[in-house]
């Protein structure tokens, strides 16, 4: 199983951008995905969340102004960031909850892509 974010870049403060994430391999099940963000010299912190009956999980810091959803079909996960701060910079990571066939349940992570607003 892999997990491909994309949409990362550079933006001004108070812009938006687009994040997708496509979990692809020997998929049966996927569960929950989501989205982690690690600022340099902080830990790694809930973004948000989406389940598969659509219910949404935000961290405090950006709830109102970035919105996750989920086409199952396709198995990707979208991240709407609007309004960004300088605070949002950081590396976003891609993360589902997935049964492959013939295996278990797992949390799997994708590399990661570069989110930076610039002031």
């Amino acid at each position: 199983v892999q997990l491909q974010a994309s949409g990362g870049g550079l933006v001004q403060a108070g812009g938006s951008l687009r994040l997708s994430c496509v979990a692809s391999g020997n998929i049966c099940q996927i569960n929950s995905m989501g989205w982690y963000r690690q600022a340099p010299g902080k830990q790694r912190e809930l973004v948000a969340t989406i389940v598969s009956d659509a219910s949404t999980n935000y961290g405090d810091s950006v709830k109102g102004r970035f919105f996750i959803s989920r086409d199952s079909d396709k198995n990707t996960v979208f991240l709407q960031m609007n309004s960004l701060k300088p605070d949002d910079t950081g590396v976003y990571f891609c993360t589902a909850y997935i049964l492959q066939y013939f295996s278990a349940w797992k949390d799997y992570w994708g590399q990661g892509t570069q989110v930076t607003v610039s002031s």
